[in-house]
């Protein structure tokens, strides 16, 4: 496929790919998947701002995110509040607490995909251990 581009546009292409030291077509491919990402349209403007934001990250950056983790003491008090909740002894703190548990792990969980579909898109390859310690 071919695509004619200004001659300003090609320049600032250029430019960034310097900068980057990246070829220009990665530049724009990485780009256009950034705008075509269609399973975006689903989330909030602010959820969807922060997964764009991802792909302006270096690969360390990445994997640090493929990486991250609840913290220990959120998972112990999620697995506590789920096994109350299974047996219907949740009072309403506790279930607006278990609900917001919930929806941290889930953003924990669409941030950790979309960066690891970065790396991949990026040319990285194999597991999510293998992503998270790529040696570059």
């Amino acid at each position: 496929m071919q695509i004619h581009l200004s001659e300003t546009l090609s320049t600032r292409l250029r430019l960034l790919a310097a900068r980057r030291r990246q070829p220009v077509e990665k530049i724009v491919a990485d780009r256009l998947f950034t705008a075509l990402a269609d399973e975006l349209d689903s989330l909030s403007s602010a959820e969807q701002a922060e997964l764009r934001a991802l792909h302006y990250l270096s690969d360390d950056a990445l994997r640090a995110i493929v990486a991250e983790q609840m913290s220990a003491e959120n998972q112990a008090m999620m697995a506590q509040l789920m096994q109350r909740h299974s047996r219907g002894a949740l009072n309403q703190d506790e279930q607006e607490s278990l609900a917001t548990l919930v929806e941290r792990g889930d953003r924990l969980a669409l941030r950790k995909a979309e960066a690891a579909a970065i790396l991949v898109h990026r040319g990285y390859q194999g597991s999510a251990s293998g992503l998270m310690n790529h040696n570059a």
